[in-house]
């Protein structure tokens, strides 16, 4: 059921109740009206105690997390912080490690994943100056949400660093007696190369507007999103006076004004302090995508006097707003701080960038660094949704946006630019999941046509956008063989058309939805039931366009030219998030199917340092075990996660790895793409989520312990009402009130119906 009625020039759809999708109005925008972005916390968000002393930005910094460590507000622009040289000699991928020597300070970085930025990289220094030879060991080094410092040993410089949204504002302590120089390298970037994933620098100038301010800009291309070129304007400003200026262009220093170099070559610039000079020197960096004029008045909005104290206690109070959407009570200080800093890390991205888009002019809301919603859609899509739906509302928005300028939903899209898509087309999902949850204010018919053309049109660039193979995929069922990673394009393409035969549902487009959600079950045509891995039978296995069966691909960890990507066959035959009763049926049933799970687990095979294993824990709700589910995530949770410096097992992914324990840790999980939840391991005693609109939703846990030991959900309520299922819908929780669980040391006969699942249904849409 969908119709239309007018209010205020605008349009208010409606979507009739069909099957999983809630009965929500959605409010399509007035395009060519100022809409306003989302720029605060959301409306129910208040100070509830000091919780950035919870957060541990080191946490998950080495072996794999490669988490940012400097100073950031959430889903900011701008984030100052270390360049660490690495073994070979250059600047770590992600920009920080624990052991090294420090390149500098840039204030462009990622976090949980690689391959991009490290740009305009601020060094302080004493005595002579050598160009090339600046790196400093560090001591003393500290951080905060908000804030990070360090003692520079070579050069006896202490480094403070704050940040506002576009503003990075360093505070230095030289030594007495020296001279300093405040150098800036502009043509620095981290993974430099002339490979496929490497950095270029492209050219860049500068230009002294005064011995207080400097001016220029830098370009840059590639990087792991094989990006086009970005370029980044700053301005940068400091409270005492130079002495004098020096640019460098190539290796020697000279007395200049202004530079430029359009090509690749050293360029950058030092201002020099005499040792009479007072010691302590503030700097501000002010950057903007647009223009030197834009970043110079990010300055002034932002950032308009010197006061570093003052700024650093703004971040914290900001972070302290965002983190205050879920409050823990009675959890101990390792548990606060383990989850704290995870809920800090899925607030870093995307970057907010409205107004600072170079390509094209909107109304809408715009933001970058989708690094990459392959990842993101899975926990850190559905947390935002749950917790900060305006800022979901508007990432979506921003999505959309992009594929009215730029003709496809982007995937990973970074430095202005999008490309690659790793597997299928996932913002798809996130869409969806939109959707089904009821943010409005999105323009849902837009979205459904980017999704539609994602599903039926093939791209030229099929790692840049949309879906490679896609011609095979419509008439064949599966991406054949000889395509580059032909299995989990398949598996995920199922899951795609199945998110966007939700949004036809819901948007009255009955045709689409029928031929989307047969295609959902495309995954079956690359099942091969004969195919035995020990004595666990049936699993997708590369196809050739005749239909006959190619070798079988067991490579642990495929990448871009393999069957799978970035997971291995077991996982990828599991991965059927739409449909877990079908998967149960296609592996021979619930005994068999358990026998699969239990080997899977318990013979090593589960990754849980990638996304695409992320569900796989709970598909034994499927096969009405919920116990077996509660014993794979509790054994995941205490291997894998802990408060350490090696504390997440793998890439953060832009929070995707830190959003999971979130949301595990509080007791439920969700499906992403679609409206239910399910009910997992609940390891805190009392949480309590701020929900739009000043609702709570609080979650009540009685008799677990910090061994959990007593781990198994026995019985729980909603409201009091006793609730018998292992799973529930976001439209329960959505206007707040409170779940209990009472947990108890051996299984009991609770949850043992099985969830949702796309067998379930008769007609599509219903």
């Amino acid at each position: 059921m969908t119709f239309y009625r007018a209010k205020r020039g605008c349009r208010e759809l409606w979507q009739g109740c069909s099957g999983l999708l809630l009965c929500v109005a959605v409010s399509v925008p007035c395009f060519g009206q100022t809409q306003t972005p989302v720029d605060l916390p959301p409306r129910s968000a208040v100070v509830r105690g000091d919780l950035a002393a919870e957060v541990d930005p080191f946490l998950g910094a080495d072996y794999g997390g490669e988490v940012f460590v400097g100073s950031s507000l959430p889903f900011a622009m701008v984030r100052p912080g270390p360049d660490v040289e690495d073994f070979d000699g250059r600047p770590y991928k992600s920009g920080y490690l624990s052991a090294g020597r420090v390149q500098g300070f840039s204030h462009l970085h990622l976090s949980g994943g690689a391959g991009k930025y490290g740009n305009l990289l601020l060094m302080p220094t004493t005595g002579d100056l050598t160009v090339g030879d600046l790196l400093s060991s560090r001591s003393a080094e500290s951080a905060e949400p908000g804030y990070y410092s360090t003692t520079l040993k070579r050069w006896g410089v202490g480094v403070e660093i704050t940040s506002t949204h576009s503003v990075a504002l360093h505070r230095l302590q030289f030594p007495a007696g020296k001279t300093a120089h405040l150098t800036l390298n502009i043509d620095h970037c981290l993974t430099r190369s002339n490979g496929a994933e490497g950095q270029r620098f492209l050219g860049g100038e500068v230009h002294a507007v005064s011995n207080r301010e400097v001016e220029g800009s830098g370009r840059w291309t590639g990087g792991w999103n094989e990006g086009g070129e970005y370029r980044v304007y700053f301005v940068l400003q400091v409270d005492h006076a130079a002495d004098a200026m020096r640019i460098w262009k190539g290796a020697s220093l000279i007395h200049a004004g202004s530079m430029s170099v359009q090509e690749d070559l050293p360029l950058g610039f030092s201002l020099d302090y005499s040792p009479s000079v007072a010691r302590t020197v503030q700097v501000k960096v002010g950057i903007s995508f647009v223009s030197t004029a834009k970043a110079r008045e990010n300055i002034r909005r932002d950032l308009p006097g010197w006061d570093f104290a003052a700024t650093r206690a703004a971040a914290r109070a900001a972070w302290n707003r965002q983190l205050g959407a879920i409050e823990l009570k009675g959890a101990d200080e390792k548990t606060r701080r383990l989850f704290y800093t995870a809920l800090y890390h899925a607030l870093l991205f995307p970057s907010e960038r409205t107004g600072e888009n170079p390509l094209w002019e909107s109304n809408e809301p715009y933001y970058d660094d989708y690094y990459a919603i392959w990842d993101t859609f899975r926990t850190q899509g559905p947390l935002l949704t749950l917790i900060a739906p305006e800022r979901e509302r508007d990432i979506v928005r921003s999505l959309i946006d992009i594929y009215r300028h730029e003709d496809y939903l982007p995937d990973a899209r970074s430095g202005n630019d999008t490309g690659r898509t790793q597997g299928g087309s996932n913002a798809d999902v996130l869409i969806a999941d939109a959707f089904v949850k009821g943010l409005d204010g999105i323009d849902y018919e837009t979205a459904l046509d980017g999704m539609k053309k994602n599903a039926t049109e093939e791209p030229a660039d099929a790692r840049k956008w949309g879906r490679g193979g896609l011609r095979e995929y419509e008439s064949l069922g599966y991406v054949a063989a000889d395509t580059e990673r032909s299995g989990s394009r398949t598996m995920e393409y199922s899951y795609d058309d199945f998110a966007i035969a939700e949004v036809a549902c819901g948007l009255g487009e009955g045709e689409l939805a029928g031929q989307m959600f047969r295609r959902a079950s495309n995954w079956k045509n690359l099942w091969d039931g004969e195919l035995k891995q020990g004595a666990i039978q049936g699993f997708i296995r590369p196809r050739n366009a005749d239909g006959s069966w190619a070798a079988v691909d067991t490579t642990i960890r495929g990448s871009w030219p393999n069957f799978l990507y970035e997971n291995d066959l077991w996982t990828y035959s599991l991965y059927v998030p739409q449909d877990g009763k079908g998967l149960i049926a296609q592996s021979g049933g619930e005994k068999e199917f358990l026998q699969r799970m239990w080997t899977f687990f318990f013979r090593y095979h589960f990754d849980m340092s990638n996304e695409p294993g992320f569900l796989t824990p709970m598909l034994f709700h499927w096969a009405g075990r919920p116990d077996l589910s509660v014993d794979a995530l509790t054994s995941a949770i205490d291997k894998n996660f802990n408060e350490t410096r090696s504390g997440i097992p793998g890439n953060d992914d832009s929070g995707a790895m830190s959003a999971w324990y979130v949301f595990q840790t509080m007791g439920f999980y969700p499906n992403a793409g679609q409206d239910f939840y399910l009910v997992g391991a609940p390891h805190l005693p009392e949480v309590i989520l701020h929900l739009r609109e000043g609702k709570t939703l609080r979650i009540v846990t009685e008799n677990g312990d910090p061994r959990h030991l007593n781990r198994y959900v026995q019985s729980a309520t909603w409201n009091g009402e006793p609730m018998r299922e292992n799973w529930f819908r976001h439209r329960m929780i959505a206007e707040g009130g409170t779940l209990k669980f009472v947990l108890g040391p051996e299984p009991g006969d609770w949850g043992r119906g099985a969830p949702p699942s796309l067998s379930d249904r008769g007609t599509p849409c219903h």
